[in-house]
């Protein structure tokens, strides 16, 4: 199964889904602010593209190491009935970054952002395989490298986690409306937002992931690691807003900011050496999403991002990664009739 994976994604298709699970009972919207679209069927085009980064850091200096991966821009259609949603995607390699400039990357990103009434739901399984580094003025001899970006082609990382939220407003609060395309928000409402995540992130190396040649040589103590585990599980809170001018035109944006706790361990493998503790963790989620929204058409963009800082067992160090997605949309829904509808096993 995990080898078909790698081909689809290799070969520049990729397919994510939406599922807002079905409630027993249906949750009351105020439909003076919501207008529920769920029963009809929403087409969507869409250009997409899925990031990731991965940086270290120290309390009380501003250098910074940043590694990213060549990542890609993917355009495809996608489906969304009742409360299920499918999108097919396709990379384009004529607008994608050069890899003599950055490097390949090798990578499977699975993220899957759900959006029931009451309730949302984050969830992330990527395994990234090559990464540059992006901010080449922490190197001593950047100038060396010309226009190309130092890559490392042998480091790894994996991400699985999930983050949960839930909607207090939810009745006159909508994220489908922007998310999804489902919904139509006609008049300007807001929401607390409260909830937590749990994730498990690894980096792996075959040599040391801080480099010797950087501007600042006592960067994270000089410590040669190249692996690191990090088990976090956070709580956090915040609010979420649309505003809505002439009707049509919104503005949705949501910040969430929280606190936990992480278990971290660095370990050089050659020496066989690991150190490990337990530490204090920030996280922040971050949503954007405007355009026009009517009873029959949408337009708009969406943004998500992802970020959670840990603490590691080298004194006011820290390591941090973020990931989320970026989506360009024009969407149409479409009325069925009872019989079509009947012909769809969804309840």
């Amino acid at each position: 199964m995990r080898i078909l994976l790698w081909v689809l994604c290799l070969s520049g298709l990729w397919f994510s889904s939406y599922a807002g699970p079905a409630e027993g009972k249906k949750t009351p919207i105020d439909s003076t602010y919501i207008s529920d679209h769920s029963k009809e069927l929403t087409v969507r085009l869409y250009g997409s593209r899925k990031f990731t980064g991965y940086i270290l850091g120290e309390y009380g200096n501003s250098q910074r190491l940043k590694y990213r991966p060549n990542d890609n821009f993917n355009s495809g259609i996608g489906f969304t009935y009742k409360y299920v949603g499918i999108n097919l995607g396709f990379r384009l390699p004529f607008i994608n970054d050069d890899n003599k400039k950055y490097g390949k990357t090798r990578f499977l990103d699975l993220q899957s952002y759900v959006y029931s009434r009451k309730v949302t739901a984050d969830l992330y399984a990527q395994f990234y395989n090559g990464y540059y580094i992006a901010n080449r003025s922490v190197l001593q001899d950047r100038a060396a490298y010309g226009s190309l970006f130092p890559q490392r082609s042998d480091i790894k990382t994996k991400n699985v986690g999930l983050n949960m939220q839930y909607i207090f407003n939810h009745r006159r609060f909508s994220y489908r409306a922007a998310y999804l395309q489902n919904e139509y928000q006609k008049r300007s409402a807001g929401s607390l937002v409260a909830g937590g995540g749990l994730h498990y992130i690894s980096i792996n190396a075959d040599s040391a992931i801080i480099p010797l040649n950087l501007v600042y040589p006592e960067f994270f103590k000089r410590s040669d690691f190249n692996r690191s585990h990090i088990f976090c599980l956070a709580l956090n809170v915040g609010y979420a807003y649309t505003l809505v001018v002439k009707q049509h035109y919104f503005l949705t944006g949501s910040l969430s900011v929280g606190t936990g706790v992480n278990y971290t361990s660095i370990t050089n493998t050659k020496l066989d050496i690991t150190d490990k503790n337990l530490g204090t963790q920030l996280n922040g989620i971050f949503r954007l999403s405007t355009g026009y929204n009517s009873e029959r058409y949408f337009a708009g963009v969406a943004y998500v991002n992802f970020v959670t800082r840990n603490t590691s067992p080298i004194t006011d160090a820290w390591q941090e990664f973020q990931t989320g997605n970026f989506r360009l949309y024009f969407a149409k829904r479409f009325k069925l009739k009872k019989k079509v509808q009947k012909m769809i096993p969804l309840p």
